[in-house]
């Protein structure tokens, strides 16, 4: 045993925490409900590695053990590829393969086009990994945008899936899961309404991924869990004139046969990858990009407000973690972070300046908040038809976090403040006394 070895056992480490010493941990990546994200060198160049507080899994461990056992089966060019994975006395590491060509739309975004038939060949790469996974009795239940990454910046780079935080493993392919798992705006009816789930709930996430690819927008756009519900439950799905009219009628059926309020009416993967529309030869050379573009403007908005959750979040990790281990700097805080770990409304808003976006359906919403996590609910589809600057419209919880941020800010001046003063103080009196 190397005498680190021999260290880390005295202090009461496992023995893969051995392995911690071949990473160089670099950038934040993103935060979740139970850990980090972050960029990291190792021997094989470099990899991103999540790292999980074991506080905040206390109880529910399996959870880990669940998406490793996942990851390490899979071998699939578009799924993210598992590399190791190491713990210490008071976290898991599990270490992947980085993506490093972003996300889908972002990709997107930077084509100086993107067509019908360009969507199918996208979508064609998901749908091969989601089959993959059911061939194996696997259900990722949080299929949607941010989980679609470009392998690399080539611009042939495959589309991988990632995070399998909550993926499940069926021990029969007609089992069901009963907890409410996914994310606001793609978590199929059965899902929300706790009838029990299986591999049907993915494709209905298919089924909005492939509509707001198609459209720039999501086909159900309510607020709240119970107005969501009641859309999906009747499958209220609209195809509107101004935006749907230069799409092909394939395209359109290919959808309708994945967002089916009956899951088991609904297409399979492998009923989908046959579909007619995924060969191409109807899909039509209609420019998507300018609708994408719109979409990625709300996203940006909705990024902006993010900055501030994902900063708080890991100010929150960070503060758990202090003491322990020594392992401090595995929480550092973002680039857009200020200081103390929390981005103020300036910084937001310089980031992201004020967006002029309208609802596609003709509908008027005001920009909603969505969670920094995964795990958690995303609200979807709320846009403003009014110039707004991201301070003019950050109410609620986030106008209370910014808030929150410049009390401590002056609170820390002021200290340093008396600090200061104490000091001029005491030196004027020992010259006094001299």
């Amino acid at each position: 045993m190397s005498f680190a070895g021999m260290l880390n056992k005295l202090q009461g480490q496992p023995e893969s925490y051995d392995k911690k010493s071949h990473y160089r941990f670099g950038k934040t990546l993103g935060a979740g409900t139970y850990g980090i994200v972050r960029e990291a060198d190792s021997p094989k160049g470099k990899v991103a590695i999540k790292i999980i507080l074991k506080k905040s899994v206390r109880g529910n461990e399996q959870m880990v053990y669940d998406e490793l056992e996942v990851l390490q089966r899979m071998n699939h060019p578009n799924i993210v590829h598992f590399r190791d994975w190491f713990e210490s006395r008071d976290k898991y590491y599990i270490v992947t393969e980085l993506a490093t060509g972003g996300e889908l739309f972002d990709r997107i975004c930077e084509r100086g086009k993107f067509t019908e038939k360009d969507a199918t060949q996208t979508i064609k790469q998901i749908l091969d990994a989601v089959r993959y996974l059911h061939e194996r009795n696997i259900v990722h239940r949080d299929l949607k945008p941010e989980n679609l990454l470009y392998l690399t910046t080539d611009p042939h780079s495959p589309l991988v899936l990632a995070d399998f935080g909550i993926a499940k493993t069926l021990e029969h392919s007609t089992d069901v899961l009963t907890s409410m798992a996914g994310s606001f705006g793609y978590a199929a009816p059965e899902v929300m309404l706790k009838q029990g789930h299986g591999k049907a709930a993915d494709m209905w996430s298919m089924g909005v991924i492939t509509y707001t690819l198609l459209c720039g927008y999501s086909p159900f756009r309510a607020e709240n869990l119970t107005d969501l519900i009641e859309e999906c439950k009747f499958g209220k799905v609209q195809f509107h004139e101004r935006y749907w009219r230069d799409v092909s009628q394939d395209a359109k059926d290919f959808i309708g046969t994945l967002l089916t309020p009956d899951q088991n009416k609904r297409a399979t993967a492998e009923e989908a990858l046959a579909h007619r529309w995924l060969k191409g030869d109807t899909a039509t050379d209609h420019n998507l990009l300018p609708e994408i573009k719109a979409y990625m403007a709300r996203a940006r908005l909705r990024r902006g407000i993010e900055i501030i959750k994902l900063a708080n979040r890991i100010e929150a990790l960070k503060m758990q973690d202090e003491g322990q281990e020594g392992e401090g700097e595995d929480f550092h805080m973002p680039a857009a972070a200020g200081a103390g770990g929390t981005a103020t409304a300036a910084e937001v808003t310089s980031a992201f300046p004020a967006l002029s976006v309208t609802d596609p359906a003709g509908d008027v919403n005001q920009a909603t908040e969505p969670t920094a996590s995964s795990h958690q609910h995303e609200k979807q589809g709320g846009v403003t038809t009014k110039k707004r600057s991201l301070s003019g419209i950050a109410s609620g919880a986030i106008f209370r976090e910014v808030v929150l941020a410049k009390v401590r800010e002056m609170k820390q001046e002021q200290e340093v403040k008396s600090v200061e003063r104490e000091a001029l103080a005491r030196a004027e009196a020992e010259s006094a006394n001299r």
